[in-house]
């Protein structure tokens, strides 16, 4: 078994401005400026401790590409497509289509990296040259719909990946697209809420963003599993949901390849979400995956990087997921006491939830 690790330090270089959080400096209101909460550092610092571990003499690097109009257009719209080159091309740049959603010039071309860098690492898990892989890239993707970016994101990197290998495909191949980032993936399930033959699940802080998608009775065709769990969910209550309805759907669906849209936003040391996952939470949860994925797909599972905006905590929770995916321990945590915090057992509200989305496996 081996591990695809894709990462490109120009992902470093997706410019989001001198927003103050998610917001344009303003004196008139006190808005101070100061950064982004979307900023480099913590994708860059899962980097380097990815290499100071020793953990990247473990990986396959895999290298990655522009994705080109043709593959984008399978998944988002040709005027989207253009307004963004168009913007990208100009002296400031332009924003995804939210006005949150900040890009300098040559965004575009950054975007289009990370969305075809998604493409390479799913065939290459597809096409058995490594087993499991993780794309870290940037920026982000499960929030963007076909017309338009939103929350960071500009084109819909996981989404982008899974259609073109359907296409490639003749539209055989069955996948499964679990997503862990604290907010709801809205992106990705309207994509393919239409389309029986991938099966999105979501667990997300209830209506923290967008604050109007991710309920439990959004189901398609049945094939889209909302599970929003309450603010102060932990390692438990994660661990309830995967067990009750994450891995019997999978088993279910018994797709060819499993895919994450991986946040580690959902930390609990995360500024801009309320949950309480750990390094060693993320890991026990991809150690669920693997598992299910020998069993329905040949092992065959591949990660792409969503949210996380500790800078300092983050890169744990990346390379600890990696670390399982490789089967080697570099490191310990060393904010391991967060596993010790009170609210890390599963509560009742929280295993309530997880039961009402537990009877949308009949759709399956």
């Amino acid at each position: 078994m081996s591990t695809g690790y894709l990462y490109h330090e120009i992902f470093g270089w997706h410019d989001t401005g001198t927003f103050v959080g998610d917001m344009p400096s303003d004196p008139g209101a006190g808005l101070q400026p100061f950064q982004n909460y979307e900023n480099a550092e913590t994708k860059r610092r899962i980097h380097e401790l990815i290499v100071v571990s020793g953990l990247i003499d473990e990986l396959v690097r895999i290298a990655p590409r522009l994705a080109t109009d043709a593959e984008l257009e399978l998944v988002h719209t040709r005027d989207h497509i253009a307004r963004i080159k168009r913007e990208s091309s100009t002296r400031l740049g332009g924003d995804g289509g939210d006005l949150t959603t900040p890009f300098a010039r040559g965004g575009y071309e950054i975007a289009a990296l990370a969305a075809g860098g998604a493409i390479e690492l799913l065939e290459a898990v597809l096409s058995g040259r490594v087993t499991t892989g993780y794309a870290l890239i940037r920026p982000p993707g499960h929030h963007a719909i076909a017309e338009r970016g939103m929350g960071y994101c500009i084109f819909s990197n996981l989404a982008v990946a899974i259609a073109n290998a359907k296409a490639k495909r003749a539209g055989k191949l069955r996948v499964v697209a679990v997503d862990w980032d604290v907010h709801h993936g809205n992106g990705t399930e309207s994509i393919f809420l239409d389309d029986k033959d991938v099966l999105t699940i979501s667990l997300h802080q209830d209506r923290l963003y967008p604050h109007d998608t991710g309920d439990l009775d959004v189901v398609g065709v049945g094939t889209n599993i909302n599970i929003p769990l309450p603010p102060g969910t932990g390692n438990g209550g994660y661990s309830y949901a995967f067990d009750e309805v994450v891995i019997p759907a999978i088993r279910k669906f018994k797709p060819d390849v499993i895919t994450v849209a991986s946040g580690f936003d959902s930390s609990f040391l995360d500024p801009l979400g309320r949950m309480m996952i750990t390094a060693s939470g993320y890991a026990t949860l991809t150690a669920k995956l693997m598992a299910v994925a020998d069993e329905v797909c040949g092992g065959k599972l591949m990660m792409t990087h969503e949210g996380g905006y500790n800078a300092v905590y983050t890169p744990f929770c990346g390379l600890f997921v990696l670390q399982e995916l490789v089967g080697k321990k570099k490191l310990s945590d060393p904010f391991a006491h967060g596993n010790e915090y009170p609210g890390q057992e599963s509560k009742p509200h929280e295993r309530a939830v997880v039961d009402r989305a537990r009877d949308l496996l009949a759709n399956l």
